[in-house]
């Protein structure tokens, strides 16, 4: 099967539909499927819901598509560095459901296992825990939290082979495997596709199962916070 496709339109074509629940990988500006993005904000599609770690900025991330209302709600850890996301919650505009970081990872791991459901110590005693099932294992209490099942994810690696496994570098590993796994379809967008057989297999860090669609491009390499000293 033929996993390649020319660019990120024809890679989702005939996934997306008005009201879908994607999954996205990426943390902070690092590791976004910037490429898949773009393509569903000209695509249009509309009322969505995203798991992702943050929304990006303004002007890249999802925040493009905050921008153009294709959101419907974020399912989130960290919401800050983006006004859009922030005035549209303020307002009204935009459902959001705060996750923390490693709940909302294991969440997305748990949903590409086939785990409908795991207990967490996270959130207990907090507004997270609010209306979730609350147990006890050897006198501490837990909460529960569901496992999610998108529809579609949408992810960032380093290097692929034409079956789909996939490198991470550095950070972007953080959200992209769990991203990847729990959608019913996974579109991926690499920087390289290196023949099937040159990835050492205990360095790769996804294997190609998980993934359906591959394209390949060229990416920006955004810094979330720049930071230089005065001039001598």
């Amino acid at each position: 099967m033929n996993k390649i496709y020319p660019n990120a339109a024809a890679a989702l074509d005939g996934l997306l539909h008005d009201g879908m629940f994607i999954a996205a990988g990426g943390f902070g500006l690092c590791g976004i499927p910037e490429l898949l993005l773009a393509a569903i904000k000209d695509a249009g599609t509309k009322d969505l819901t995203f798991a992702s770690n943050n929304a990006g900025i303004d002007d890249f991330g999802i925040g493009i598509l905050l921008q153009t209302r294709q959101v419907k709600k974020m399912i989130s850890s960290y919401v800050g560095e983006n006004a859009e996301f922030m005035r549209q919650y303020l307002s009204g505009e935009l459902e959001l459901e705060f996750n923390p970081q490693g709940t909302l990872a294991e969440r997305m791991r748990a949903g590409g296992c086939g785990i409908p459901g795991f207990y967490t110590k996270t959130g207990v005693g907090t507004v997270i825990a609010e209306g979730k099932d609350h147990r006890d294992f050897n006198g501490e209490t837990y909460i529960m939290e569901e496992g999610i099942f998108a529809d579609l994810s949408i992810v960032k690696a380093w290097k692929a082979d034409p079956t789909g496994n996939l490198v991470f570098r550095k950070t972007a590993r953080n959200f992209n495997p769990p991203a990847a796994m729990c959608g019913k379809v996974c579109v991926v967008e690499v920087e390289e596709i290196v023949p099937t057989g040159s990835l050492d297999p205990d360095g790769i860090h996804l294997p190609g199962i998980y993934v359906h669609r591959l394209i390949q491009g060229h990416h920006e390499k955004r810094i979330e916070q720049r930071t230089t000293r005065p001039a001598a």
